[in-house]
């Protein structure tokens, strides 16, 4: 949407009964959609309203990362339910970025086998997986077994969660990556670094241009940062949750 006017001075959170409202001075924040805008936990209805106490003169959208993913756990516009949402994100592997290699140019080759082997390693002991990689167009062979762990693993996590899993991937074209990323293994800059490693190579032999890489690699680090914390704060137990709304 476009920018729009700021249009209240104060932002505070609120407990109700579905979880915990944002509100702008005496209005209650909605969702695209109209629905009441309710988080499940605090933390994640902090930062929420950390983003709408951020805005200035204007309200800028499209920095408000945390706010969209809420609206689309709460709207769902696609009306996809948790099996579909699993499915799509594992669908991924077939493409992973980290799967893809090239035999030319030799150096680039060997930057990829250098800093991609061992997140694929790491996936694959994790997980007990195999994965693989490979310089055909047609990508690596995944096993259905594979997908069928990743199936299973991401059935943990509850929808709002997989919301910003699914937004994580988008964001890195990798499951590889972006699991990486959620359990902590790899840090933001890391992922967002070698899911651009073609391009930083390319950057490196030709140089840049000026601004327009660097505008790039901070909204992609913003929107990865975005999406990895949203999908942590979305992550707490039942129990924790059930005390919150308790006390």
């Amino acid at each position: 949407p476009p920018e729009r006017k700021r249009f209240y001075q104060n932002v505070s959170i609120s407990q109700g009964e579905g979880g915990f409202e944002i509100n702008l001075d005496h209005r209650k924040l909605k969702t695209p959609q109209a629905k009441l805008f309710t988080v499940p936990s605090e933390a994640l209805a902090i930062a929420v309203a950390t983003e709408w106490d951020s805005q200035k003169d204007t309200i800028k959208f499209y920095t408000m990362h945390l706010t969209t993913l809420c609206n689309t756990a709460l709207d769902n516009p696609t009306q996809r339910n948790k099996m579909q949402l699993i499915r799509a994100a594992v669908k991924f592997l077939e493409t992973d970025t980290v799967c893809y290699r090239v035999e030319e140019p030799a150096a680039l080759a060997e930057l990829q086998k250098n800093e991609w082997d061992p997140v694929v390693a790491w996936a694959e002991k994790r997980y007990n997986v195999a994965i693989g990689s490979s310089t055909s167009i047609l990508g690596p062979n995944i096993p259905a077994s594979t997908k069928e762990t990743f199936v299973s693993h991401l059935a943990s996590y509850n929808m709002w969660a997989l919301q910003g899993i699914e937004y994580v991937i988008t964001q890195l074209k990798s499951l590889i990556l972006s699991m990486g990323l959620i359990d902590r293994h790899i840090t933001v800059e890391k992922a967002v670094l070698l899911s651009r490693l073609e391009e930083e190579y390319q950057i490196q032999r030709w140089g840049s241009v000026e601004w327009a890489h660097d505008y790039d690699l901070c909204e992609l680090c913003a929107r990865t940062a975005a999406g990895t914390l949203f999908v942590h704060l979305c992550s707490e137990s039942s129990t924790v949750k059930h005390k919150l709304l308790q006390d």
